[in-house]
């Protein structure tokens, strides 16, 4: 009796209930903003509505057949977030715009590739072996909107999009996950030596300065990402990413201590040589003053503006002036639901993100090896970071990036980076959740050295 309570359940059914639920909470904004526009029920509602649909109950239907094990919560809030991202955009495109349009096709699209993810990567672990192939593939899409002939150039002060026919992609976007796959794996593999004894000041245990060398390449990138791509989200997401995984990996506080002296002295040098930062610091730090609301700051006032005429309840899906605001469908998307959804509905967005960081982490948890803690931990920190940053700039808490909201905004870069989180969190929650597979990983050629844990080994050395 007690092997059969402890079986793990695969929980499918109650993932296709939350899935239905997310499904009426996306389609049912879609439907009150076609009601505004006096196109409620319009062929283009059937086939957009349709469309995610199916999409959503596919991807179920996969999970059902490789990883029924997965954490059942994860997909629905994503579909739901999506949801309510595309109604919003589509409610604020104006007329001969397609922005909605395009959204809906990146979604399909980015949705598509988590199911191969999920379909072809058997295993999570196996993504070890491609620790430094990761380190090569991260730097090669860092600098590529810097190669003549496929960069997109200047775009709003960044440069950080490269031109694919017609179409404008974000490499950065997908570098965040391959940055976190070198973390994990480095990390999982040296952490013995990262944890050698240094110089101890009050409570207070420091590595030693040549231990320190994975933390200053990683600071140098974030520097070099602000200095040649002028973006300072990126650049500030891709070191908070590093400081997180590696107090994960030692649980020494002092690595954190060390980053954020790094980030404190590495902000303060930037603001007073490069102008592109000194212009988002003074447009947060001096935003009603009328040359700076001039020349920077009207975006964040405005949204500001906005979601006070919401106050608590909102104005209603459609019934806002959300268009008044630059970028509302993308930087400022989170503004624009704020005016027509309220604090109450602005609330509920952000308590999904909490919920699907929490599912993320506790797949961290569950999982049995150091690898998947690593990266389970890394990718969840970077949707949760990504969330932070854009919300505190759009709220006034923190200087406004260039960074947009995971599921929410304009844009396929993300989005489909995003969805790939989203398929591998899934895969390592399918293991996290399920029966205990006892039998290793074969090597692969060349990384016999640095081998791949199986869950015994983690059980027997955490």
């Amino acid at each position: 009796m007690s092997q059969l309570s402890s079986t793990p359940k695969p929980r499918r059914n109650v993932e296709v209930a939350l899935l239905l639920l997310a499904l009426a909470v996306g389609i049912g904004a879609n439907m009150l903003v076609g009601v505004d526009q006096e196109k409620a029920f319009d062929s283009d509602f059937w086939f957009q509505s349709s469309l995610l649909a199916v999409a959503a109950l596919v991807f179920h239907g996969v999970l059902r057949f490789r990883a029924k094990y997965a954490d059942p919560v994860i997909l629905p809030l994503v579909v739901a977030l999506n949801g309510i991202g595309l109604a919003m955009i589509h409610r604020l495109d104006a007329p001969g715009d397609d922005t909605g349009n395009n959204q809906l096709r990146w979604t399909l699209i980015a949705m598509a590739v988590a199911i191969a993810v999920i379909w072809f990567l058997k295993d999570h672990r196996i993504l070890r072996r491609f620790t430094f192939i990761s380190l090569a593939a991260s730097a090669l899409l860092l600098l590529l909107p810097l190669i003549p002939g496929i960069s997109a150039g200047e775009i709003l002060g960044a440069r950080v999009w490269i031109r694919l026919g017609p179409m404008t992609f974000q490499p950065g976007e997908v570098a965040k996950i391959t940055l976190a796959i070198f973390f994990a794996g480095y990390l999982s593999s040296n952490r013995d030596l990262i944890l050698l004894a240094g110089r101890k000041i009050g409570p207070l245990q420091f590595p030693r300065f040549k231990d320190m060398g994975p933390m200053i390449t990683a600071w140098l990138v974030s520097i070099g990402v602000l200095i040649f791509q002028r973006d300072l989200g990126s650049s500030v997401l891709f070191f908070g990413l590093f400081i997180v995984m590696i107090y994960v990996a030692t649980s020494r506080i002092s690595w954190v201590v060390i980053g954020l002296a790094l980030i404190l002295g590495g902000g303060f040098v930037a603001s007073r040589v490069f102008s592109h930062v000194e212009q988002r610091i003074d447009g947060w730090l001096n935003a009603f003053t009328p040359e700076v609301y001039e020349n920077g700051s009207r975006q964040v006032i405005q949204g500001l503006f906005g979601m006070a005429n919401g106050g608590l309840v909102g104005t209603g899906l459609g019934q806002g002036r959300p268009d008044l605001v630059p970028f509302a469908n993308s930087d400022m998307i989170i503004a624009s639901l704020g005016e027509e959804l309220g604090l109450i509905g602005l609330f509920a967005i952000v308590l999904m993100y909490l919920l699907l960081f929490t599912r993320g982490f506790r797949a961290a948890l569950g999982t049995r090896d150091a690898f998947g803690k690593l990266l389970a931990c890394g990718l969840s920190f970077a949707v949760a970071l990504q969330c932070f940053v854009v919300i505190g700039g759009v709220t006034r808490l923190i200087p406004l990036t260039g960074l947009t909201t995971p599921f929410l905004a304009a844009g396929g870069s993300s989005l489909l980076a995003n969805w790939i989180i989203v398929g591998l969190l899934l895969m390592i929650s399918h293991t996290a959740r399920g029966p205990v597979d006892t039998t290793p990983l074969p090597p692969a050629k060349g990384t016999e050295s640095v081998g791949i844990d199986t869950p015994t080994e983690a059980v027997k050395h955490p």
